[in-house]
């Protein structure tokens, strides 16, 4: 008879402009899979790779669990916001204790700022076309 296999597997979505990061802690040593790839091979640069530890930093799991990321959109930045959104959601299904101390740096709040849409008689959102007197 088979044994009830204890749920190790917590889910998150994060999101930041225009990424979607689909994120999953598995019980492990804190590898960071982003698309099939390492975090060191996914982000260049250091920043970015900082910015998705943030909330297993936070709550002191930063070795405890393995994460597997599928992100698509975006940029770089708005994909490395989504990622720690989604890492931050995650851990709360993990561990209810948790949620005070991520509410408290921000992590579990969607960032609400989107790229301004382009308005006509103007060249880009706000920017007006070039005036001149004669």
């Amino acid at each position: 008879m088979a044994k009830a296999k204890a749920k190790t597997s917590f889910y998150g979505t994060g999101r930041r402009k225009k990424s979607i990061a689909r994120v999953y802690l598995v019980s492990g040593k804190g590898q960071i899979t982003i698309n099939k790839r390492s975090i060191d091979e996914y982000f260049g640069l250091e920043t970015l790779k900082v910015i998705v530890r943030q909330p297993l930093v936070a709550t002191e799991n930063a070795d405890k669990f393995d994460v597997v990321v599928t992100v698509r959109g975006g940029g770089t930045t708005g994909q490395a916001g989504a990622i720690r959104h989604g890492i931050a959601r995650a851990l709360v299904q993990a561990d209810a204790d948790f949620r005070p101390v991520l509410k408290k740096e921000g992590y579990l709040t969607r960032d609400p700022r989107m790229k301004e849409r382009k308005k006509y008689g103007l060249k880009s959102a706000r920017r007006a076309p070039q005036f001149s007197k004669r």
